[in-house]
């Protein structure tokens, strides 16, 4: 029976990093995978394949707002998704080998199978022909991350009707899209095919798409996703899904009105992956949407089982689950490398504008009764931004009114994600405003909107009482 410090169950970013960890630290880890490629919905269904349609949408997004006259790029209608989505494969398998190299250089076991707890240090491997292998282990991480929920009301049988995990595989590019569920993942789905051409409908049951982003934040991506033409139907429910005859689907909202396109893609939330997974052998008992409890180690209510990823639960990001995978090893076997996640987590909404945030937005600092003072930075007197044609950009700094320390940063527009992080950095280091507005920028740089936020900041506190009070 083959033995193991560490068998990851899953090979997704947690599942990889935490497997890498132990491996660099001494310890010998595996990682049982039931996929024939590793990275798990990272790089097969998630992150990696839709940021890079993404990327490919990016190019008619910037003929739009960047023309050449004389020069029309659009999509024709009717293409070929796998043609179109040429870029997509070819970074997958990239990241594939990239896994796969890493994996094997720090002599990490990838064993095929699905991977079944038996007790607290047994796991099993069902391969594909049935058969049984079973594998002892010091420690078990979960690492099977999230799949789609699935509601009964929806046709999920007809090509017509996709979840996340199948709007990637259509033949052909849809003409007209309907997109219920307006969180992270239909927000991102419905900037990319609208920028496309693609006649989009998103609807939400909720007043709103993201509450969690800031408020201004959040006007200015609607503006945007209405300027290409997206509809947004907001405060309205769904009583069902079906597909037709004529290959088309058709949408029943709950005031019976209906909607009919090309292609239905259900994204209202997604459950975790631990079913079938023989957690009741150890004593782990998943919430109702199939999540771990664990503690602020990764630990779950078993000493030696872990669990790490989307399949705890929120925020389920790529880059959070990588750590985390990191964090749990770390505390396994006592590896004084990485002990906690980090104070400010960034966020990244890769929607068209994209969406940056780190720390506290403007309402979550006045909810904590904080005394704030706002700076923006608005794209449009950049001339960075002037360049890529981003005329409704907007960086958004909240500041601590008395000692002037950045609290937070909201990002919309283009390089948002990566803007996001300089703000991290000013918030782990306790600067503020006086560090922004001495800190010499490249120009032409979007960075300059800090300083340009920060100034902005200088001078709502320098304004008289009256005056802020108009």
């Amino acid at each position: 029976m083959p033995s193991y410090d560490l068998i990851s169950i899953g090979s997704g970013p947690a599942g990889e990093k935490a497997a890498l960890v132990a491996a660099k630290f001494g310890r010998r880890a595996a990682i049982v995978e039931l996929a024939a490629r590793p990275g798990g919905a990272m790089v097969n269904t998630g992150t990696v394949a839709s940021k890079a349609l993404r990327e490919t949408a990016l190019v008619a997004s910037a003929m739009r707002r960047r023309p050449i006259p004389g020069y029309d790029a659009v999509v024709p209608q009717g293409l070929s998704m796998q043609r179109f989505m040429a870029r997509r494969t070819l970074v997958q398998m990239e990241e594939h080998d990239r896994i796969e190299g890493s994996l094997e250089t720090a002599g990490v076991d990838i064993i095929r199978g699905r991977g079944e707890i038996v007790d607290a240090h047994t796991v099993a491997v069902v391969r594909e022909d049935g058969t049984r292998e079973l594998i002892t282990t010091e420690y078990i991480l979960v690492a099977t991350g999230s799949s789609p929920a699935r509601a009964k009301h929806v046709d999920f049988l007809h090509p017509a009707v996709v979840d996340a995990d199948g709007i990637l595989e259509l033949e052909t590019m849809p003409r007209s899209l309907v997109i219920v569920g307006a969180g992270v993942i239909g927000s991102e789905y419905a900037s990319i095919f609208g920028e496309l051409g693609v006649d989009v409908t998103l609807v939400e049951p909720r007043s709103t798409l993201m509450r969690f982003l800031d408020g201004e934040i959040r006007e200015i991506l609607q503006r945007g996703m209405e300027d290409v033409g997206i509809r947004l139907l907001f405060g309205r429910g769904v009583a069902r899904v079906e597909g037709l005859a004529d290959g088309r689907a058709r949408t029943t909202l709950a005031d019976g009105e209906t909607l009919e396109s090309d292609c239905v893609l259900w994204s209202l939330g997604r459950n975790g992956n631990s079913r079938g997974l023989g957690l009741e052998a150890v004593g782990v008992v998943p919430d109702e949407r199939g999540n771990i409890k664990v503690d602020a180690h990764y630990r779950t209510t078993c000493h030696s089982v872990f669990a790490a990823g989307d399949v705890i639960g929120f925020p389920a990001l790529a880059s959070t689950s990588m750590e985390q995978g990191r964090i749990a090893a770390c505390h396994m076997f006592g590896i004084p490398f990485l002990t906690r996640l980090a104070d400010t987590v960034p966020m990244g909404i890769y929607t068209i504008p994209a969406i940056g945030s780190v720390g506290l937005t403007e309402e979550e600092a006045l909810a904590g009764g904080r005394e704030i003072v706002v700076g923006r930075g608005h794209y449009r007197g950049n001339a960075r931004g002037r360049m890529l044609g981003d005329d409704r950009g907007l960086l958004k700094a909240v500041f601590d009114r008395r000692t002037r320390a950045l609290l937070g940063v909201s990002v919309v527009g283009e390089d948002a994600t990566e803007l996001v992080h300089f703000g991290q950095l000013a918030i782990a280091s306790g600067h503020g405003i006086q560090h922004l507005v001495e800190t010499c920028f490249n120009y032409p740089s979007l960075t300059e909107l800090y300083k340009a936020a920060a100034f902005d900041a200088l001078a709502e506190l320098a304004a008289p009482a009256a005056q802020r009070a108009a």
